[in-house]
């Protein structure tokens, strides 16, 4: 009996661990629901696939994989082109990831990236949802540099759920010829639409003045910033609209 009983628990072993996948309970895979709704992993959890430095064949030294998060550490910065982009394009999407950011942590996710010996870093030609330690940060931020805000675009909500530093945090990013909504934590933090005489005004009045290429692309790789802050990804997935 004792044989027959171990022997029916190895085989159930592989039952309930996919069992918990389906369930939602492991991180970086995605439910039986999901599939059928088309999203996919941008992050197995295992490895950097799927991704590579900005303006580079090669992965940047800064980030690694370790227990299953996405890690970049605190050096370098984007101007030195520390960002990573997805090898593949998107143009109507939702994202959805989680992330945790350090003590006075800076970073970000682009969409629409382009690359080219021209720029620098990322955030010259992308769209960004900005991610920084809100509270911790040492200088006074406005709305617009807030987390969720559309960086210097479209401010966030002053009332917002966010997790204190260290804790994780989920944000989503809709796409849809472009009508843009920023959601954190599942309440929505931002809402614009693009390419519309106020947006033209934004870009053209504020910070993208000096940056002819901001967000001329309605395609490109999805990015994640290294600002020289110590910040942390999984659970990063992607459905096409």
């Amino acid at each position: 009996m004792k044989l027959t009983f171990t022997f029916l628990a190895v085989l159930l072993i592989p039952v309930l661990i996919s069992a918990q996948n389906t369930k939602g309970n492991q991180h970086n895979c995605l439910s039986k629901k999901e599939i059928k709704q088309g999203w996919q992993m941008l992050f197995d959890g295992r490895t950097l696939d799927g991704w590579k430095g900005y303006n580079s064949e090669e992965m940047f030294s800064c980030w690694s994989v370790s227990n299953g998060e996405l890690v970049c550490k605190a050096e370098g910065g984007s101007v030195t082109a520390g960002d990573i982009i997805t090898v593949s394009d998107f143009e109507n999407f939702e994202l959805s990831l989680d992330w945790s950011i350090s003590q006075a942590g800076n970073s970000g996710i682009f969409y629409h990236v382009l690359e080219g010996k021209k720029y620098k870093a990322a955030y010259e030609t992308a769209p960004e949802y900005q991610l920084i330690d809100d509270l911790g940060w040492p200088d006074k931020l406005g709305e617009w540099q807030k987390t969720g805000a559309d960086y210097a675009m479209t401010n966030t909500i002053k009332d917002k759920k966010l997790m204190p530093v260290g804790e994780w945090n989920t944000s989503r990013i809709i796409y849809n010829n472009g009508h843009v909504e920023h959601w954190l934590n599942g309440i929505k933090v931002v809402e614009f639409q693009a390419y519309s005489p106020e947006w033209e005004k934004l870009k053209s009045s504020g910070k993208w003045k000096e940056y002819p290429d901001y967000a001329i692309s309605k395609t490109g790789h999805i990015g994640l910033q290294n600002h020289g802050s110590g910040v942390k990804f999984r659970d990063i997935k992607v459905r096409k609209l």
